[in-house]
This record gives C-alpha cells, sequence and structure tokens, in this order.
C-alpha cells in the first residue's frame, strides 16, 4: 500500500524543498509544482494528490487562479486543500479552503492539518 500524497504548489525553492522533505521523513510521499499553471498540468497528466498544499502569491498563476480551477473540475474539487501563505489572514478568507496555514509554517501545525486528510 502506498503513502498518502501530498501536493506542494510553492514557488519558493527553500519553502518548498523544506516542505518537503519534512513531510517524506513523515512518511509521506511528494509532488511539487512551483505554481498554479504546472499544478494543473501534472494534475491533468496523471499526478496524484490526497491533499494539496497550496501557496497564494505566485507567478504565472497565483493561488487564487489555481483554486478556481481546481473548482471547476470535478475530479480535482475533492482534493482537500490547505493554503500556506504570508498573505494574511484577511487574504487568505477570500479564498475557499479546507484549511488555512500561515507562514512561517508550525510544522506541528503542518502536520497536524495534512494528517486530518490523509492518515499515514
Amino acid at each position: 500500500m502506498s503513502s498518502p500524497t501530498v501536493f506542494i504548489i510553492e514557488d519558493d525553492v527553500d519553502t518548498r524543498e523544506m516542505l518537503a522533505k519534512f513531510l517524506e521523513l513523515e512518511g509521506y510521499q511528494v509532488e511539487i509544482a512551483s505554481n498554479g499553471l504546472q499544478a494543473l498540468d501534472r494534475l491533468s497528466d496523471g499526478a496524484e494528490a490526497s491533499v494539496i498544499l497550496l501557496d497564494l502569491m505566485m507567478p504565472v498563476m497565483d493561488g487564487w487562479e489555481f483554486r478556481r480551477h481546481q473548482e471547476k473540475d470535478a475530479r480535482l474539487r475533492k482534493i482537500p486543500t490547505i493554503v500556506v501563505s504570508a498573505a494574511g489572514r484577511e487574504r487568505m478568507a477570500q479564498i475557499s479552503a479546507d484549511a488555512y496555514l500561515s507562514k512561517p509554517v508550525d510544522m506541528d501545525e503542518l502536520l497536524t492539518r495534512v494528517s486530518q486528510f490523509c492518515a499515514v
């Protein structure tokens, strides 16, 4: 049986790698994309995700636009999405998501939220 997959959509390389390494050490599979468009392409090509960690402020396609596309797609809208952003609670509240985490990320809280959607 394979481990649940966390799809990280984050443009900052250091943040993306840190989150990926942490989650891999905790037993999760990880997929990564540097912007929303790249994530949509990967998901359309068959990449799996048990949960998505979504940054909001990214080039090419930001998190808000990604969510609009995700919610229009019957397969993708089923994937729980956790917004992980430095945008501030007020801006994060402007997007529908299953959970919200502020940067810098509290790793215990991240693990709690991720495990809510996919048990290892």
